[in-house]
This record gives structure tokens, sequence and C-alpha cells, in this order.
């Protein structure tokens, strides 16, 4: 383990290794539901590993039997009942890092849903790049049987990646699903057994971490964008900068090398990677 060793806290546990670094939420007493203390050191851990060169991808999963069960409806909700600029205060840090600083951190993130993933942690998921669930994780939005609607970022999180149907089935039933279904309705890429998962996150993690690092933030950037671009003149203008921008950042030896080895023989970027 290299670099991010340094890091040390509470709620959170830190680990890199050959350039993957994940993130274990660590409440499992808890099943990992996200305090108001978890919010503020997931903040500031994503920003400090955003400039950490020895992080190339990021992994999220949690420790025990849960991936994490939402919020923490006690010290989240209850006891700042009486608080509200300090409610507003955490709510704000907990939307924005599972939704916006997620969506644009420069490495690419995946998802390991390993138990219990219910409500709030749904933007987690959506948040992330990838994700793998094990298949007996259980999914659910559970907002509905206390009386209250997948709020904050949580509506906006089933609506970007789940379709309407589905959405509004468990969303108004309350019902879970398991990670099988998960990946059939597409909310997760792909679901395996549990004895598995970590296996097959890492090997996706080395497999992406192989790849040239400026165009692995372009791809995610130039996706990200163009989802926030409604016509096409437009989207092709952003879509070109990105990538005079990463020819610019790589001296363009994705042309060079990339292209270059390819015509030489030396590999197929159909079938693997430059190396």
């Amino acid at each position: 383990m290299t670099g991010s060793d340094g890091y040390r806290y509470k709620t959170i546990l830190v680990e890199t290794e050959e350039g993957i670094t994940t993130i274990t939420f660590n409440r499992p007493e808890k099943r990992n539901a996200m305090n108001p203390a978890m919010h503020l050191e997931m903040r500031d851990i994503l920003e400090k590993l955003a400039y950490d060169d020895t992080t190339r991808v990021l992994i999220l999963t949690g420790a025990g039997n849960a991936f994490s069960a939402g919020m923490d409806l006690k010290e989240f909700f209850y006891e700042l009942k009486t608080n509200p600029a300090e409610h507003a205060r955490i709510r704000d840090i907990a939307t924005d890092w599972r939704g916006r600083t997620l969506r644009w951190f420069p490495k690419p993130v995946i998802a390991s849903v390993n138990g219990y993933c219910f409500g709030g942690a749904f933007s987690i998921v959506e948040g992330a790049d990838l994700a793998i669930a094990a298949e007996e994780a259980t999914f659910g939005l559970s907002e509905i049987n206390f009386k209250h609607l997948p709020g904050g970022s949580v509506s906006k999180s089933i609506a970007n990646l789940m379709r309407p149907r589905d959405a509004l089935y468990y969303a108004l039933t309350g019902r879970t699903f398991d990670g099988k279904r998960a990946a059939e309705i597409g909310f997760v890429n792909y679901a395996v057994p549990l004895a598995r998962l970590r296996e097959e996150t890492l090997a996706l993690a080395r497999d992406i971490a192989a790849k040239d690092p400026v165009a692995l933030k372009a791809t995610k950037d130039a996706y990200r964008g163009s989802l926030n671009i409604p016509d096409w003149d437009t989207a092709m203008n952003f879509s070109s900068a990105k990538s005079a921008e990463s020819s610019w950042l790589q001296k363009g030896s994705w042309m060079e090398e990339g292209i270059g080895d390819f015509l030489a023989g030396k590999y197929r970027p159909g079938l693997e990677a430059h190396k």
C-alpha cells in the first residue's frame, strides 16, 4: 500500500494498493448508515484523493454485511431537527459529495455493493461511474415506509438510472430487490456472488487503472458534460475541446504512440490496451 495509508478517519477506512484506492464505509454496527461525521470525512477524503497521484481508480464499498443503509435516521434527521442551520449544512455536504463530487471526480469510481443498500446510498451508486453488486445484496427505497419520500438527491438519482416504471414501483412500495435484479434493471453493471465480489471489483479496477489517466478523465468529462448539453452543435464543440485538451496534456502521445504503434503492428487496440 502507498500514498493513502496516511489518511486516518473514524467512519471510513482508506487503503491504496497498485494505484487502486478503496474507501470502506466503516460503521458496521449501524450498517454503515451515513451520519454527519461520515459526510464530513467523505468530503475531506475525496478532495484529497482528487489530487493524489497514487490513486488511479477509486472503489467504494462497505464493512460487514452492508454497503450503506442510507442516512442515519437518528443522527442526521432526528438529532438535528432542532438545529436547522446545521442540518442544512450537513445536508448540502451530503448531497454534494454523492452527486457533484463523485460525478466529476477526476479518476474512475466503482461502487462495489456488498450488502444492504438503502435510500441515500442509491445516490452513491448513481454518482459512481460503474457499479458491481453482490447477488445477495439487498436494495430498497424505504422512505415510503416511514411516511417520507426519496428526498435530497435520491429522486434525481433514480430518475437518472432507472426506468420510470421501476423507479416508481420501488419508491411507492418500499419493496426490496437483490443484486441480480439490480443488474437486470440497469441500476448496476452486473452482479456476482458475494464470495467473488472483491476479486471481480479489483479485476475491473486493475483493467481501468492500466489505461492512460488523461484519457480516462477526458472520457468521464466528455460523457458527463454531454449529458447536460441538449443541442448537437454545442455537444460537438465540447467534445472537440476535450479532445484537444487531452491531446495537449498527453503531448500528442495518443496519435504518435496509440495509433502509431497500431500501424506498426505492435498491438491491436480493438482487443488490447496500449502498454
